[in-house]
């Protein structure tokens, strides 16, 4: 089995979270401000940006790229993969 290094695996999360948001955006079709009533305080929490005490988790990570697909912007693969290297504590090219 082939190993993936951070920026293969930044993709994938990448993928993952814009297949999520567009669940999100079908539900929120049907339903408005579910988005920002229900699944934004939810998301936030999970992804524990407001808690400073501790570093960024891995656990962390795809609920942040969720929230950031739903930004304006979109998720940055290339800090996401740094992201990656920082807490795998990996190399990138492995």
């Amino acid at each position: 089995m082939a190993n993936l290094n951070s920026h293969q695996l930044a993709q994938v999360l990448v993928g993952i979270a814009r297949a999520q948001q567009a669940i999100v955006d079908a539900i929120e079709s049907a339903k408005p401000g579910f988005r920002s009533t229900h699944l934004s305080p939810a998301l936030i929490n999970v992804a524990r940006v407001r808690d400073t005490r501790r570093g960024l988790q891995l656990a962390d990570l795809p609920a942040r790229v969720l929230l950031q697909c739903m930004g304006r912007n979109g998720p940055d693969v290339e800090q996401l993969a740094r992201d990656l290297d920082a807490i795998i504590g990996g190399d990138s090219g492995a």
